[in-house]
């Protein structure tokens, strides 16, 4: 059975973007030991899964380090993070979005549900789900989340968007602690526990 993983970054203060979704008051976190990490994930995985904003979010920045993989404008670990998830194809989920993208296809909210229980009960590598935190918070209170991988990083952000969307109906259990040199990331790897058939 294929495992659902979420990989986000997250501030020391529980946040995963700054008031008003800003995404940028993260970048501090996201960079060396997140784009290594996000790479080592793609190459354990054959699917990712967006919603609708992050995909946008990613769709800007990552066809260009694609399509000019060796240009001094990026990093070694954005490289190496580009050519892990250059054979990963994605599902968006998303009512609103429209158009076609290489590898990419676009499913609604309504349907999920039952289409990622099928692609777990399916052969195969992991799934991958990085930001998306409207989506994966409801696939959680859905069951339907294997793995939560949270890089905490040394930002104190005081206000934004918390990471978890109120109390999740969710039990985890603690894999690993991970930590880079030269970095002040720490990565909680944890295990989300089936719910319970008999709690309503």
């Amino acid at each position: 059975m294929r495992k659902v993983i979420v990989f986000n970054a997250v501030s020391l203060d529980g946040y995963h973007t700054g008031p008003d979704n800003d995404v940028s008051v993260m970048f501090p976190i996201m960079g060396g030991a997140f784009d290594t990490y996000t790479a080592e994930l793609l190459r354990g995985a054959d699917l990712t899964i967006a919603g609708r904003v992050s995909f946008q979010l990613f769709n800007s920045f990552w066809p260009e380090v694609a399509q000019d993989p060796t240009s001094e404008k990026w990093t070694p670990e954005q490289r190496e993070l580009s050519q892990a998830g250059e054979s990963v194809p994605t599902i968006v989920v998303s009512d609103t979005l429209s158009g076609t993208w290489p590898d990419t296809s676009i499913i609604s909210r309504a349907e999920a549900y039952q289409k990622i229980a099928e692609l777990k009960r399916q052969p195969g590598k992991d799934i991958l789900i990085t930001g998306s935190r409207t989506l994966w918070n409801d696939l959680l209170a859905h069951d339907l989340i294997d793995e939560i991988h949270l890089m905490i990083g040394n930002v104190v952000l005081g206000a934004g968007v918390p990471v978890f969307a109120g109390k999740p109906p969710a039990s985890l259990r603690l894999i690993a602690v991970r930590t880079w040199e030269r970095s002040d990331n720490v990565l909680v790897r944890y295990a989300v526990r089936p719910a319970d058939p008999a709690t309503p």
